[in-house]
């Protein structure tokens, strides 16, 4: 495979790349003016919460974390149950395990420092190469390269790449490239340096112009180095590669409802959702819920009625899920199988996106049988 390298004048590109930037960046709240060392806990925190989410996703979920946890050791203390109940919704919800994991190992063997090398960044918890590389050089200068989707986008197009990014070739040869790109720091620097601000700028061009559909090659920056621009080929490249299908899977909630209270468990600390809380849910198409529900919990239970049927995407799944809901007739719950919680007490508990939304559409039914 024969992959283009540059052949360009670095400096201009750099300097053409940081004016746009400092003129045309987004206000975020982990970001600070140019020429100011950021906090760089609001850098790890952020970086990680920004990991195959989007930007305006991620702002709210930042600033309630850094209400409830401003100081990393505030996160390394925290109950895992409260950080994930604070990341519910954002999804991933690996990353919020890993996150109070790194804070952990950040005050036991940094004494609260965030590391500024990027092979001590490497050796905690979710932080991969573009995290540490991140994460070093936003908070502390350091002149490395990063390649996320967005940067390695913009790569892609400048070199007229036309291969998968996910090729590993063509992922080694974008991080080499992206090396050649980012200024060093010199000693005239007194702040970070412009390494931090050129890899923002990267990621901001291809979030916000070098976008994967419909780019905005007039507003670019940048354009007069763009192979892809200078041939027309904009709209080919970077190439899409084939995904896998994503895998089909059911999943049957049982609202189970004892008085005024439903019945909630907790996930394996493994797999799908760890350590996460649900309503009982059988992770199969077929099968009798009221024998599975027996068998588990020790309950007796009426024959479950169909509430709602909806799907729910992951990233390799296409889940079919069906909301259930049953009177629980007799039998005592088995030892630590669950506990028994209203509707209107569930502040506590972290649940995924289809606990949350199968809880309100039971809401919805519990309230309509009370009016009618």
């Amino acid at each position: 495979m024969s992959l283009r390298s540059f052949q360009i004048d670095r400096a201009a590109f750099a300097g053409a790349l940081l004016r746009w930037y400092r003129r045309s960046r987004r206000d975020l709240p982990w970001r600070v003016d140019g020429g100011q060392w950021p906090d760089p806990y609001h850098v790890l925190l952020s970086e990680i919460m920004l990991q195959q989410t989007q930007v305006a996703t991620v702002i709210p979920y930042f600033r309630r974390f850094l209400k409830a946890f401003p100081r990393i050791e505030d996160l390394a203390a925290a109950d895992e149950q409260r950080v994930l109940r604070l990341w519910q919704g954002l999804g991933y919800y690996r990353r919020a395990r890993q996150l109070r994991a790194a804070a952990r190992q950040i005050v036991e063997h940094h004494d609260g420092e965030i590391p500024d090398a990027v092979g001590d960044l490497l050796e905690l918890p979710g932080l991969g190469p573009y995290t540490s590389r991140a994460v070093a050089s936003i908070a502390y200068g350091r002149s490395v390269p990063v390649v996320d989707g967005n940067v390695g986008r913009v790569l892609a197009r400048l070199l007229l790449i036309d291969k998968p990014l996910d090729d590993p070739a063509v992922k080694r040869h974008l991080w080499k490239q992206a090396e050649t790109l980012v200024p060093p720091k010199s000693a005239a620097d007194s702040g970070p340096g412009p390494a931090g601000d050129f890899n923002q700028a990267m990621m901001e061009l291809g979030a916000m112009v070098c976008t994967a559909r419909g780019p905005a090659c007039p507003q670019c920056p940048v354009a007069r180095f763009c192979r892809a621009h200078a041939r027309g080929r904009v709209d080919q490249v970077p190439v899409v590669a084939t995904r896998a299908a994503q895998k089909q899977v059911t999943h049957r909630i049982v609202a189970l409802e004892r008085g005024r209270k439903f019945l909630f468990e907790r996930r394996p600390d493994s797999g799908l959702w760890a350590g996460m809380w649900q309503m009982p849910t059988v992770e199969a198409a077929a099968g009798s819920l009221t024998a599975d529900v027996a068998d588990r919990f020790g309950l007796d239970i009426e024959r479950p009625r169909l509430l709602e049927r909806f799907t729910h995407l992951t990233t390799h799944r296409r889940i079919d899920v069906r909301v259930y809901r049953a009177a629980v007739l007799g039998g005592r719950l088995r030892r630590g199988k669950g506990m028994w919680r209203s509707l209107e007490d569930l502040d506590d508990l972290p649940l995924a996106n289809p606990q949350r939304r199968a809880v309100a559409t039971i809401d919805r039914a519990r309230r309509a049988s009370a009016a009618s």
